[in-house]
């Protein structure tokens, strides 16, 4: 079966993955060897023929001396575009007719009949039957003691073969891996934000490194395709926007803290961040402070906003 082409998305993510795995100077042997997925499953992530997990993104940059921030957004974009094509897929079958099989209108051909039960070699008079028994039959009643006896001897042996399988096991010498070039892994990535609560007002999620595994409170599509997310990281009390899929010029807006709070803005300026995304800086919040977002479109039209509260998800995607 042909392997279908990945989506842009995809592709946009592959090369990403392709580009850290060169900065690692590992072969596909030498990276499976040092991360905890196959040389197969890497060459199917690095090639765009299945989305990889966020731990593999996490690991591979991890390797490159790189922060996954960025990384982790395109593989969040792929998997929302998968999900909306299949949702479209599911939408568009027709329903089967009802009373109709299951497997019906598949191609699969009908399962044949089970064969029919060989007549008995005598019938409730004694009489016997038009077709003779071959000669080399075995008798009709033959006697139960040889079966019970070869039944007694199969279960011994298979009793003495687990347990001989079983003492191998247990003295074989554990497996010997070969060791891999030991490749750069900075200090820095293993460790926690930069920053907490009112030292991170102002700051930038990914240079304080906030941005590692936040919550995503809320999302919204914007009438041009674009989707803009309300983040929020509790380590860090500190709360901002992001948004992917916007044309050049598009801006995103964040405010805590309701129409007094500090507005942080974001523009796509250029074909990279139209291609990945554009976050705004963060705002220090509590729990239950009020949050929105606003999408105003380069090409003019009402502004898209939304809210959350903080530490109150209500996405539909995991964050």
């Amino acid at each position: 079966m042909t392997r279908s082409a990945p989506s842009p998305p995809g592709a946009r993510l592959a090369a990403v993955l392709r580009e850290l795995k060169g900065r690692t100077g590992l072969s596909l042997a030498q990276l499976a060897d040092a991360t905890t997925f196959s040389k197969s499953s890497w060459q199917r992530y690095l090639n765009g023929g299945s989305l990889p997990p966020r731990s593999a993104v996490v690991e591979l940059c991890r390797l490159a001396g790189e922060l996954a921030d960025r990384p982790l957004a395109l593989l969040d974009i792929a998997r929302t575009d998968r999900t909306s094509h299949e949702t479209e897929r599911a939408t568009t079958e027709p329903p089967l007719p009802p009373g109709s099989p299951a497997g019906e209108g598949t191609g699969s051909p009908p399962e044949p009949p089970p064969p029919a039960t060989a007549p008995a070699d005598t019938t409730a008079s004694g009489t016997t039957p038009t077709d003779p028994a071959p000669a080399d039959s075995a008798p009709a009643h033959p006697t139960p003691f040889p079966h019970r006896r070869t039944t007694v001897l199969t279960a011994l042996a298979s009793l003495l073969a687990l347990a001989l399988g079983a003492l191998v096991l247990l003295h074989l010498p554990p497996p010997r891996r070969e060791q891999a070039r030991p490749a750069p892994t900075p200090a820095a990535s293993t460790t926690g934000p930069l920053c907490r609560h009112r030292s991170c007002q102002d700051k930038d999620p990914l240079t304080t490194r906030c941005g590692a595994g936040p919550q995503t409170l809320a999302e919204h599509e914007t009438a041009t395709g674009a989707w803009v997310q309300i983040r929020y990281n509790p380590v860090c009390g500190a709360s901002w926007a992001r948004m992917w899929g916007a044309a050049l010029g598009d801006r995103v807006e964040f405010r805590a803290g309701g129409a007094d709070g500090r507005v942080h803005g974001a523009r796509v300026t250029n074909r990279t961040e139209a291609d990945t995304y554009v976050h705004t800086l963060m705002s220090v919040v509590d729990l239950r402070t009020s949050l929105q977002a606003c999408f105003v479109p380069a090409a003019g039209g009402p502004e898209e906003c939304f809210g959350a509260v903080a530490g109150v998800t209500t996405a539909g995607t995991a964050p």
